[in-house]
């Protein structure tokens, strides 16, 4: 499995000229169909041993639970990735022949499409909880997740202000409470009466409610500088995600008989890589500069693009500022050059700014592709480009309540239609996540009656934040074999590690990647979840891992204790 992406990482370096075109499409083939090979044994083997746990007693599915137990234990007999997706529902009430649907007759994009920060190792991680709580013996009392970025679920309290605005607009007869401040009443009654029969419960507009989509430009203005936003370029969504891949659907296109593609930083967040799967796109992966805190530079985006020519039509270019899984936050310089690069080229530009509000290095600062690409003037500033913003990130961290929206730029009149129309299918996003928008875009402001605590609640995330990223880096880059960029924005940290290569034999004997192996080890020693560097990309020949910052400082600081002694005895045991 991780063999055949790092096929696919170093697919568009350098190959010769007269036949990469036909080697290159041979490869995707030949990963696409590895893919789709390995879950039908993976689902096949599932199948039958459902078989034989369906004929077994009450009594004896109670001894199997010891014999989990036994065979993930600590003794380093650790299984193949594959093995950990048990909880994989399949039938074994009558045989698949009887089926309509086998996997042989879907979508084979389906099968292909991965999406590692809920892959194997998170699978087995909640196997494991359940065990803990069945009393089963492990070296630790519980399952820390810090491979996912889920704010609320890592003990972060929701803001006052936000939670009241939606109780306010969810049960209107609150409005009368005297436990409820002035400014947030007002806010919650202009929501309301955007809202036909004043109810969050009737449908919206499919872009979204006006009066919440007129305060994301007025927000989006005041961030700008007062560059001028359009409310009518605004589309809620939510969150990120559906806006994301709403915009890859509408790109899919073959031009002149070719795929289209789609340029993706490497690493990157795995939603582009599953969404482009399963879209049956081409991934054009360009290469982050980790040597230089994970720049970008146009040289490499020109490579990637020119090879990429070769198979497919490159219409899109992804950007991820502040980055995930990297950390780094863009320089305004950096932020040109992709600008120009994307100009030259013809490209639509992806602008995924959801981590803007956490910025923690004093050096760095946010720039959004809008105000950049508006303050160098023509041609740059008519550049088609998409940004988005969800309210799962940032101080918010609502990552259930699913808000978000993006803010559509310089598209033709025409195709802004028919985007428009697409979007009309899902008749609108919820309620509850543009509620969650208005409070993220049009906060209490100095004089009004919830600011001070707002602030202060608001305040206090961003600083624990701030203090957890340096946490992290300092305690990791004293691990022996550890290379680690300082956090300086988003919620991550996605160090370098040399295995050594003991290990690395370990692993191919396990039919692992190298870093997969190592995160197999930590969970099971330590009860650390992280995702291994191979769901996200890397350059051929290194390991990472992408671990969060978000485990409250206390529980952060016990984490990074068990994950030093646990390394120390991984290079005492491969060395």
């Amino acid at each position: 499995m991780f063999k055949n992406r790092e096929i696919m990482s170093r697919m568009l370096i350098k190959p010769a000229a007269a036949t990469v075109s036909a080697a290159l499409q041979q490869q995707q083939r030949q990963q696409q169909q590895y893919v789709i090979r390995r879950w039908k044994s993976f689902l096949h083997n599932n199948s039958n041993n459902a078989n034989r746990r369906a004929a077994k007693s009450t009594a004896a599915s109670t001894a199997a639970v010891a014999a989990t137990s036994q065979r993930h234990g600590t003794s380093g007999d650790f299984i193949q990735p594959l093995d950990v997706r048990r909880s994989f529902s399949t039938s074994h009430k009558m045989p698949s022949s009887s089926k309509a649907l086998t996997l042989d007759n879907i979508n084979p994009n389906f099968i292909a499409m991965e999406y590692a920060v809920r892959g194997p190792l998170v699978i087995r991680a909640g196997e494991i909880e359940k065990e803990l709580e069945k009393g089963v013996k492990k070296p630790f009392d519980q399952v820390i997740r810090a491979n996912i970025g889920d704010c609320h679920a890592m003990g972060q309290q929701p803001l006052t202000f936000l939670r009241q605005l939606m109780a306010l607009t969810f049960e209107t007869r609150l409005l009368d409470s005297p436990d409820y401040p002035e400014d947030v009443k007002k806010r919650a009654c202009a929501i309301l009466d955007g809202c036909q029969g004043q109810s969050v419960g009737s449908y919206t507009d499919s872009a979204g409610l006006e009066v919440v989509r007129r305060q994301v430009a007025q927000y989006i203005e005041r961030r700008d500088g007062g560059i001028a936003a359009d409310w009518q370029n605004i589309y809620l969504t939510a969150g990120a995600s559906p806006g994301i891949k709403s915009i890859l659907s509408m790109i899919n296109s073959e031009v002149g008989s070719k795929p289209p593609g789609v340029m993706v930083p490497i690493p990157q967040y795995p939603l582009y890589s599953a969404t482009i799967s399963e879209y049956g796109m081409t991934k054009v992966d360009y290469y982050l500069e980790e040597e230089t805190g994970w720049s970008l530079g146009r040289k490499e985006l020109q490579r990637s693009f020119d090879e990429a020519k070769k198979i497919c039509n490159p219409r899109a270019l992804v950007v991820i500022n502040p980055g995930n899984p990297t950390g780094q936050v863009l320089t305004r310089e950096n932020i040109e050059e992709i600008i120009k690069f994307a100009h030259d080229n013809k490209v639509l530009v992806l602008a995924d700014e959801v981590y803007q509000d956490n910025v923690y290095d004093k050096n760095s600062k946010f720039w959004s592709f809008k105000k950049v690409a508006y303050e160098m003037g023509e041609p740059y500033r008519s550049l088609e480009m998409v940004s988005f913003l969800s309210t799962s990130k940032g101080y918010l961290g609502e990552c259930g309540i699913r808000g978000g929206y993006m803010e559509v730029l310089n598209l033709d009149p025409k195709v802004k239609a028919m985007l428009t129309k697409s979007i009309t299918a899902a008749l609108c996003s919820t309620t509850a996540g543009q509620v969650a928008v208005s409070a993220l875009v049009n906060p209490p402001q100095p004089g009004e009656p919830s600011y001070e605590l707002y602030k202060k609640e608001r305040d206090a995330i961003l600083a624990a934040l701030k203090e957890r990223a340096e946490l992290v880096h300092k305690a990791l880059n004293s691990f022996e074999g550890y290379k680690v960029n300082p956090v300086q924005g988003a919620m991550y940290v996605f160090p370098q590690i040399v295995i050594p290569p003991k290990a690395i034999e370990a692993a191919k004997a396990k039919g692992m990647a190298p870093d997969v192996f190592y995160a197999f080890e930590l969970l099971e020693t330590s009860g650390i979840c992280i995702v291994p560097g191979s769901g996200f990309g890397q350059k051929a020949g290194t390991w990472h891992f992408r671990s969060t910052i978000l485990p409250q400082t206390d529980k952060l600081k016990l984490m990074m204790e068990k994950f030093r002694v646990f390394h120390t005895e991984f290079m005492k045991k491969y060395k």
